[in-house]
């Protein structure tokens, strides 16, 4: 029980620390030590005040006696007159950071400010709490840093050769009273500003910057540290990038009262100028531009000079390329020696030694691909001190143009036929030969292309179209026109002997007369096996034509019956008659050319149902579920078909024509195009003195709130002619365009047949729609809890149905109504009556937390205790004891 009332201050002081907070002003730590002449900033900030965000600063000074007023940022008054002229000539400034925090910057620090700063913020609370100023102690200390290069910098630079080493020196110590460390680092300027090197720093770490990093960890740049305070720089390899100004930059740090290192002044001093010299080379090709007979020697010497002295070696790379690339980016090398004199032979191109700057190159049995730029690059190595090499300069002659001049091969083409057509689908073969070869050895083979070419009575120009190519190790390659076919096996291409060629066609078409040629190409084998072409030699034309008639093709379309009405069977036949083909067949293709105001069929033309010639019968655009067996087409005689549409409907009218096409045999069992005909128009036309429908919608109430029903109603009325309701039924389908204005595409809500089948569409949010005739002409569509994804223009499409007097049902033409625009509301209440109640509840917890929090608070942290003095409690004994 003891324990419980013991942590009950305890919680209250953690609940008063959560509720409770005040104004906090904080300087550094102190003491804060500077040096003399150097510019010190000491930072101020004020956090968790009320009032304005921004805050008001005064600053005063004190040397163990009564405080003196420096400055102030809200009066400027406030200064002491002793140090108004600092102020007022701007050695002494107060600037501010931010709203909340200021910095007192002191331009040159003199012994006379060693003492105690006191920050004060005039208080714009409410209420007094926390701290409105806060004091630090500035110590400042002589200058004992002093820095110098080991030498006076000459005025006259160093120069050095590129690969050269270098040692730079500088000396910095500190006499100062304090603990103080020393931070070296080396920079180098050859540009507007300064680049660090490499550093010492005041923990005892090296750290080099990124971009010398690789040279330190590899151990071209170092920094050594020597006696009597001597910091020395040590390149052992000196590149172009080091050349420029160096200076030694020394910093002296103190480690503050927060543990953390502080740099209180910095120094430096400019040692040595240093200029890299780069070394000279020149390399140079001493044949000029030369021609060489095919298959004969090529050589070439490259000679280089330089003046570098001392230990290096050179590096020659003979490079080719058959267009002139100073770059070298498609260059192919062909033979190299390396610093070590290692050279990488092969068995047609050496490469040799001469003496110490001329180095040879043989090119054993040239050919015509060897013709083009010869290049000859050289670089200079040097050894380093951990005895890897290290390339300082790299030059690459002028090119030159060597010419091999090829041996000419001769040879003779001739193009024959040996079969030619008389008909069409006859075969056709020719033989392309080659004749008087001479210079083709074993490293010459033939290739063959074939070309054709159409006949034209004009002038007109026409391009060869290629059939077939071989490529060097006689890999067919069909062209467009003959791919297909050949791979039908209608046009063959072979190679009967080494010098004979021959292409058949298998059944010669009126589409393959012409001109036909072939072009033999000869190939010559390379040095790396690869096949380079070196001549094409063209053969004669050769003339594949038969004289031929042109088809003709004749289609009459008869209706056999003159008049019927809707409902009836129309029938018409088609009677086809041609010429000049041999064994036609005939496919026919029924279309209908209906009226534009058909929404079906915007296009206009509707094919119908067709027949091959192979007598298969296909359905293509009919799309009437209700009537698929009602169109037929049928062969009467070879040359006669008849077409049947049973049933016919108001929808039917137009224009329907046969469509016929006459094949003949082609190669191979199959069958050819020949030519098209088109029959005359047969018109299908309904006169009729029917009903005329008309479609309305109407709604009591198109505004409506969220979550409400809405009602519409699709009304259908009659004019001209009165029908039964049992005569008649439609096809009703409701649609919505989700926009104020009519500019999107229409979404359909819900549909019912004629035979009260209702289908409703899929929903991507929670409001439902239902469907139902009401009437014999009025149909209802409900929107059940509706939605702002409900909003828009709503109709309703309607196709009537209307049962002849045949007790044929016909379909009328779909009308559709003028929109109404629905608009739905948010319900106020609704919206608000979950965010209420959840503030209340919200309240009512935190009343209840803060009842809890006072009862603890009297219960516990206001109650004194009261000592009371221990009483002796003697029970009186029994007056029977006695």
């Amino acid at each position: 029980m003891g324990h419980r009332v013991g942590s009950a201050p305890l919680l209250l002081l953690l609940l008063l620390l959560a509720f409770c907070k005040g104004r906090i002003v904080r300087v550094p730590k102190s003491p804060l030590i500077r040096v003399e002449g150097t510019e010190t900033v000491i930072p101020c900030n004020v956090t968790d005040y009320d009032g304005p965000s921004e805050q008001n600063f005064d600053w005063e000074f004190s040397q163990g006696t009564d405080f003196v007023r420096i400055v102030s940022t809200w009066d400027s008054s406030f200064t002491s007159q002793q140090y108004q002229k600092r102020v007022g000539s701007g050695e002494i400034v107060l600037r501010r950071s931010s709203n909340n925090a200021v910095e007192l910057l002191i331009r040159s620090i003199q012994p006379v400010d060693q003492g105690e700063y006191k920050c004060i913020t005039p208080s714009t609370d409410a209420t007094v709490q926390g701290n409105y100023d806060a004091t630090v102690q500035v110590k400042v200390i002589a200058d004992g840093l002093t820095v110098s290069g080991s030498k006076a910098r000459s005025s006259k630079p160093r120069k050095l050769s590129e690969g050269d080493s270098f040692e730079l020196r500088c000396s910095a110590s500190t006499t100062s009273s304090e603990h103080t460390h020393l931070q070296v680092t080396w920079e180098l300027k050859n540009g507007p500003a300064w680049q660090e090197i490499l550093s010492l720093t005041h923990e005892g770490k090296f750290q080099p910057s990124p971009e010398y990093e690789e040279r330190y960890l590899s151990g071209d740049v170092r920094l050594n540290t020597v006696a009597n305070d001597i910091y020395r720089l040590s390149v052992s390899q000196a590149l172009p990038i080091d050349e420029g100004l160096y200076r030694c930059l020394v910093s002296e740090w103190v480690k503050g009262a927060d543990s953390s290192w502080q740099k209180i002044q910095e120094k430096n001093v400019e040692v040595a100028s240093v200029v890299i010299q780069q070394t000279a080379l020149d390399v140079l090709i001493t044949t000029s531009n030369m021609s060489v007979t095919e298959r004969d020697s090529l050589d070439l010497t490259c000679n280089i000079t330089t003046d570098r002295s001392g230990i290096f070696q050179a590096q020659v790379t003979w490079y080719f390329s058959e267009a002139l690339d100073d770059t070298l980016s498609d260059a192919q090398i062909l033979l190299s020696v390396d610093r070590d004199s290692v050279v990488s032979d092969s068995p047609l191109v050496s490469l040799s030694h001469m003496d110490r700057n001329s180095y040879h190159l043989l090119v054993r049995d040239v050919g015509v691909e060897d013709s083009g730029y010869y290049f000859c690059q050289a670089a200079v190595w040097v050894p380093q001190h951990n005895g890897s090499w290290h390339k300082v300069v790299e030059k690459t002659s002028s090119p030159v143009i060597v010419v091999v001049t090829a041996l000419e091969l001769d040879y003779q083409i001739v193009l024959n036929a040996s079969k030619t057509p008389k008909f069409s689908d006859d075969p056709t073969e020719l033989e392309c030969r080659i004749m008087n070869a001479q210079n083709t050895e074993a490293n010459v083979r033939f290739t063959v292309s074939w070309y054709y070419r159409m006949r034209l009575r004009n002038d007109a120009v026409v391009t060869d179209e290629l059939l077939a190519t071989m490529d060097a190790d006689w890999t067919l390659l069909v062209g467009d026109k003959s791919r297909q076919r050949t791979q039908n096996g209608e046009i063959i291409f072979s190679k009967q002997a080494m010098d004979t060629f021959s292409l058949r066609i298998q059944w010669t078409s009126e589409a393959d007369r012409g001109d036909y040629y072939c072009v033999v190409s000869a190939w010559s084998r390379h040095h790396n096996n690869s096949w380079v072409k070196s001549k094409d030699v063209t053969s004669a034309l050769v003339s594949v034509f038969w004289a031929t008639q042109d088809y003709t093709l004749t289609v009459e379309a008869v209706k056999l019956k003159p008049f019927f009405v809707a409902g009836h069977t129309f029938e018409m036949t088609c009677k086809v008659s041609s010429q000049n083909i041999k064994t036609p067949r005939y496919s026919v293709l029924i279309t209908a050319e209906k009226p534009l105001t058909d929404q079906s069929n915007p296009n206009g033309t509707t094919r119908i149902i067709s027949l091959n010639q192979d007598s298969v019968v296909r359905l293509e655009d009919w799309t009437d579920q209700a009537r698929v067996d009602g169109v037929v087409l049928e062969k009467v005689q070879e040359n006669e078909f008849r077409y049947r549409m049973y049933q016919t409907q108001m929808s039917d009218a137009g224009l329907y024509r046969c469509v016929v096409t006459a094949w003949s045999p082609g190669g191979g069992g199959m069958w050819r195009e020949a030519v098209n005909g088109l029959s005359n128009p047969i018109r299908i036309d309904f006169q009729t003195s029917g009903p005329v429908f008309n479609v309305s919608v109407h709604s009591d109430n198109p505004t409506v709130y969220q979550g409400e029903l809405a009602d519409l109603l699709c009304i259908v009325t009659i004019d001209r002619v009165a029908l039964e309701p049992d005569d008649m039924s439609f096809d009703v389908s409701w649609f919505a365009v989700h926009s104020f204005a009519l500019d999107r595409a229409p979404v359909l809500l819900a549909s019912l047949d004629r035979k009260g089948i209702v289908t409703q569409v899929r929903r991507n949010w929670s409001s439902d729609v239902s469907l139902e005739r009401i009437s014999p002409m009025e149909f209802r569509l409900r929107v059940h809890g509706c939605e702002d994804q409900d909003f828009g223009n709503h109709y309703c499409s309607v196709t009537p149905w209307v049962r002849s007097a045949t007790g044929v049902w016909q379909r009328e033409p779909e009308i559709k109504s003028k929109p109404i625009f629905i608009s739905v509301k948010m319900d106020v209440l609704n919206a608000l009556k979950y965010p209420v109640l959840i503030g209340i509840g919200l309240a009512t917890i935190i009343g209840l937390l803060s009842c809890l929090i006072g009862y603890c608070s009297s219960r516990w942290c206001c109650k004194k205790e009261v000592q009371e003095t221990r009483r002796e409690r003697r029970r009186l004994m029994s007056m029977e004891m006695d």
